[in-house]
């Protein structure tokens, strides 16, 4: 779900030192924004995730109190990793239809370097998994730290859906209430 709200830092026409609002999407993102198809893949993608992440998250925690399940666990982190992955290679090309740049375009500058930290942990814990380095505690800490990571990351988006929502309710231009779709 991808969307800004920017304080511009402006002064209002009577110079009363009043911050404007900087539009979340210019109309011709907007345009954009609402007719790609990648809008609807991160619509589906972030759902999708977000459930993979908390049968994930349970499997983790029950195997690290338990001991036991410790495979599921492992191959529960590496599915909510290539889903991560997938959402981050289809939001980069969403962000690149829809504003002209693979990734930091400054209405999801904050969203971007979050998401590295979040894509760092979870590529950690592959390389700890696939190197055999640590031991399997210490890889499911990794996987947890990436998971906090995620659960901030997506809250950051769902802040954006929520302004990109409230930005066409009070656009001028009559638009038809689209919103963009989660990438991290």
């Amino acid at each position: 779900m991808r969307g800004d709200a920017i304080s511009s830092g402006t002064t209002g026409a009577n110079g009363a030192g009043r911050q404007q609002r900087r539009m979340l999407y210019t109309p011709q993102e907007r345009q954009r924004r609402d007719s790609t198809r990648w809008t609807l893949v991160q619509g589906l993608l972030a759902p999708f995730q977000f459930l993979v992440f908390l049968t994930s998250l349970a499997l983790v925690l029950h195997s690290l109190m338990t001991h036991t399940g410790t495979a599921a666990a492992d191959a529960s982190v590496v599915v909510k990793t290539l889903t991560l992955y997938a959402i981050m290679i289809t939001g980069s090309i969403w962000e690149k239809v829809v504003f002209g740049r693979w990734l930091f375009a400054p209405a999801f500058f904050w969203e971007d370097v979050f998401s590295m930290l979040v894509i760092g942990l979870h590529t950690a814990y592959l390389a700890m998994l696939l190197g055999g380095s640590g031991t399997f505690e210490q890889r499911m800490y990794v996987a947890l730290a990436g998971y906090a990571a995620y659960c901030i990351n997506a809250g950051q988006f769902l802040l954006k859906l929520r302004a990109a929502r409230l930005e066409v309710g009070h656009d001028d231009e009559g638009a038809h209430g689209h919103s963009a779709m989660v990438a991290s």
